[in-house]
């Protein structure tokens, strides 16, 4: 007992420094390709900046759109510069330190408009780190659960009853934090909180089905029927695991698929530090959960023995 517990402090150290190495490696190491940009006028904090712009204009009524920006107007042979305060087909109207300046559109020469760029990052990668692999434990804990039903189910064996509830108690852990992350990158990818769409929706389902699990055993008060019907019930939701998997190749989905390598060599790594952690963690709170459960067990059947 003692060295399963040792085991599992080793397995939950070891998992959160590879899930640190892991968030330190996904935020400050490993790249975030950009999807798109942004310019402003003035610089900005709120996004991540790339540098000043300067864009041509060779027409006047395509000045319309930087209204508030810096300017530098080409116009019968002068140069006005300042800040744009309008522009159409007819003229274009600045604002300088001496007031403002109207240049009629058939003046017009050329024009650079000044301001600031901003890359728009894909933080959806960056929960992508976390996300893959907490589904992914999600998945194979919930398999062992299944294992562990059909073992009791097979043997009537109470410890194997236990390893189910356990097992479903650290599949809830990991199915929460999935739906936790999968709701950060689902707003950081698509702009929204939540899409019914297959992968979201099966995994939603699945989300159901495992606390479904819990208020099915509580509410069950023999302990052999109660232990019957927790093994059959995870084995039946299990059904569930395979679909919110295969569901993303088999229909059109909008939730990306990893089909590939293609993860460069800081993101692969970080991916699969991220991996490891998890897989770490989930040993050791499985193990440390089944040795408090059996702890109270023991000292149950010691007043059971004591009242005799």
């Amino acid at each position: 007992m003692r060295s399963i517990t040792t085991r599992a402090m080793i397995a939950l150290v070891l998992g959160g420094v590879l899930t640190l190495g892991a968030f330190i490696g996904a935020f400050f190491w490993a790249g975030v390709p950009d999807f798109g940009f942004v310019r402003t006028a003035g610089q900005v904090d709120s996004v991540r900046y790339k540098g000043p712009f300067e864009q041509a204009i060779d027409e006047a009524r395509y000045l319309a759109n930087y209204a508030g920006y810096t300017v530098e107007v080409e116009a019968d042979g002068e140069s006005v510069r300042g800040e744009l305060v309008s522009a159409d087909a007819e003229s274009v109207e600045i604002a300088t330190g001496s007031g403002n300046v109207t240049i009629d559109a058939a003046d017009f020469e050329a024009a650079t408009v000044f301001g600031s760029e901003y890359g728009r990052p894909d933080w959806g990668q960056k929960i992508f780190y976390f996300h893959v692999p907490v589904a992914e434990i999600s998945f194979v804990v919930f398999a062992f659960a299944a294992f562990y039903a059909i073992r009791f189910l097979m043997t009537r064996n109470r410890d194997y009853d236990t390893k189910n509830r356990v097992s479903m108690e650290v599949t809830l852990v990991f199915v929460g934090l999935t739906m936790a992350t999968g709701i950060l990158w689902t707003k950081a990818a698509w702009g929204v909180w939540w899409d019914w769409e297959p992968r979201l929706t099966t995994y939603f389902i699945l989300t159901l089905l495992v606390i479904a699990y819990f208020v099915l055993r509580n509410s069950v008060e023999d302990e052999e029927r109660r232990a019957v019907y927790g093994a059959v019930f995870s084995i039946l939701a299990f059904i569930d695991v395979p679909i919110s998997f295969f569901i993303t190749r088999l229909i059109p989905s909008n939730h990306p698929v990893i089909e590939g390598g293609g993860l460069e060599g800081p993101m692969l790594i970080s991916f699969i530090l991220g991996q490891i952690g998890m897989i770490a963690l989930g040993y050791a709170i499985y193990q440390l959960r089944m040795g408090e459960v059996q702890l109270q067990e023991r000292i149950e059947q010691a007043k059971t023995l004591l009242e005799r």
